[in-house]
């Protein structure tokens, strides 16, 4: 515990998953610490919402991956995961349809491998040779490269980077990369698929992120009963043990800066003092509230960077089960460049999407009435795009019809009973995000580690930032551990 001269007053600005860790590791320090959240409930893009009907909708995040960063943050406070959440392991795991055929992922990595060699004869060996590196990167990677905050280059000249850095890979692109163990291209595909998470092409990310194979596929694919929005609640509970305050419907709307720190915020129209602020709400935005001469970059430096994408959004309420249809469903009936073509280079919509399906009634009950089906669809975007009802309703009709046909339905459109939207401008309305965009910066490699934005401004001594614009990046096991950096740094303040 801190004495009362270490001891600070702490604003956090958001309470997404990385507002959230930031909460608890600070406040388990012994500082005062207060969370300041705009919507009404904890979250951000993890929010949660309830219909009429009784459908349960988790409203971002859906894939439980990498378990272990997860079961680390329960455990640095005395609690294991089981304590909060009720996890089912899901077998498959997920389902790809492509053009050709449709290919579930199993539970089991014995099963995996079998899959593998029958696509492909002697890929179940390649599968194992790539996994064995991704199991290194991912020890390493996640145990120690991903966990600095990113000040200076010199943090990652030590020992155990420095005698790592070539097994890392960190400099060969990850599409070349999985070229080199296999051939089939809907095998490529499938090992490719799980870096999409991370903002950009295949082509773009550094085949360290191989370690996202590992997490996933290896560790398993994972679903907490009562949908995603459990762990949300069970961080909070954690912070609030710690000593953490919460403030909901509390929108801060200036930041104001005397001689080098920020001496109030102003919130919902009062102004309040703190020692020291962090902001896991969209960096951007939360420099905008700041004095111009305080920010650490200008306008040019955000719309030069590399954006992971946005997404069209649909929640869907059926009044009828569909049997053939598994928890998650990738639709890759299409060309993967192209989609992303649209995203990075076009910058439009795409006239030949891939798209996902979540239906996580098919595992829990009590996300939809009974004899009904909860069902998210997400297909990736660029961001900055035009999302009128019109256009947004021309793909619902598009990913219904593939759907149809896949699980072999008739007349969905006709038993949806409900259905709300989500899109770009939402994204910039409720989370002030720019853009629009969905899941934060891209980890492409000249904005990995030290080449992220700063963890810290380099013109106001108290004000942080954490989340998904800065170390490590995109997801909520990052996001995670973004708090936990920020934390730290934070706690080491004299």
């Amino acid at each position: 515990m801190l004495n009362n001269k270490s001891k600070k007053r702490i604003a956090i600005i958001g309470s997404g998953f990385s507002g959230l860790s930031a909460a608890a590791y600070t406040a388990q320090a012994g500082h005062e610490v207060h969370v300041f959240e705009k919507h009404d409930q904890p979250g951000g893009r993890a929010r949660q919402f309830t219909t009429d009907e009784g459908f349960v909708f988790d409203m971002g995040p859906s894939w439980y991956w990498m378990p272990d960063i997860i079961d680390d943050f329960f455990s640095d406070f005395g609690y294991k995961t089981s304590d909060f959440l009720d996890l089912v392991s899901l077998n498959p795991q997920f389902e790809i349809k492509f053009d050709s055929q449709s290919i579930s992922i199993p539970e089991k990595y014995d099963e995996l491998k079998e899959l593998f060699e029958e696509l492909e004869v002697g890929s179940g060996v390649q599968l194992d040779k790539f996994m064995e590196s991704a199991k290194f990167k991912y020890e390493v990677g996640m145990r120690d490269f991903v966990r600095k905050p990113c000040h200076n280059w010199l943090e990652f000249v030590n020992p155990g980077i420095a005698s790592s850095a070539i097994k890392l890979d960190l400099l060969t692109n990850f599409r070349k990369y999985v070229s080199k163990y296999f051939t089939n291209q809907n095998l490529r595909t499938i090992m490719e698929f799980p870096v999409i998470f991370l903002g950009a092409s295949p082509k773009n990310i550094p085949a360290l992120y191989s370690l996202m194979n590992y997490g996933g596929y290896a560790l398993g694919t994972h679903y907490p009963m009562g949908g995603f929005y459990q762990l949300v609640l069970a961080m909070k509970t954690v912070a609030e043990h710690q000593g953490a305050k919460f403030h909901f419907s509390q929108t801060v709307e200036k930041v104001d800066v005397q001689e080098n720190n920020v001496s109030y915020l102003t919130i919902n129209g009062v102004r309040q003092s703190f020692d020291v602020i962090i902001s896991s709400s969209d960096y951007h935005h939360t420099e905008s509230l700041l004095p111009q001469e305080f920010r650490n970059y200008r306008e040019d430096y955000w719309q030069s960077k590399t954006f992971a994408p946005s997404c069209l959004i649909y929640y869907l309420g059926i009044n009828e089960r569909i049997p053939s249809l598994k928890h998650h469903t990738l639709f890759f009936e299409h060309d993967l460049d192209e989609h992303i073509e649209t995203i990075y280079g076009e910058k439009k919509w795409p006239e030949n999407p891939l798209f996902y399906c979540c239906c996580p009634s098919r595992t829990d009950p009590n996300v939809a009435p009974e004899g009904c089906e909860n069902i998210f669809l997400l297909m990736p975007l660029a961001i900055h795009i035009e999302d009128s009802e019109e256009t947004r309703e021309k793909y619902l009709f598009e990913m219904i019809s593939r759907l149809e046909s896949h699980a072999g339905v008739e007349d969905l459109d006709s038993k949806i009973i409900y259905k709300r939207s989500y899109c770009v401008s939402d994204f910039i309305h409720d989370y002030n995000a720019f853009g629009g965009n969905a899941y934060g910066l891209a980890n492409t490699l000249s904005q990995t580690a030290v080449l992220k934005p700063k963890i810290k401004n380099k013109k106001v001594q108290n004000l942080f930032y954490t989340g998904q614009l800065t170390v490590p990046g995109p997801g909520v096991p990052p996001s995670i551990i973004s708090g936990n950096i920020v934390a730290k740094e934070v706690n080491n303040l004299r």
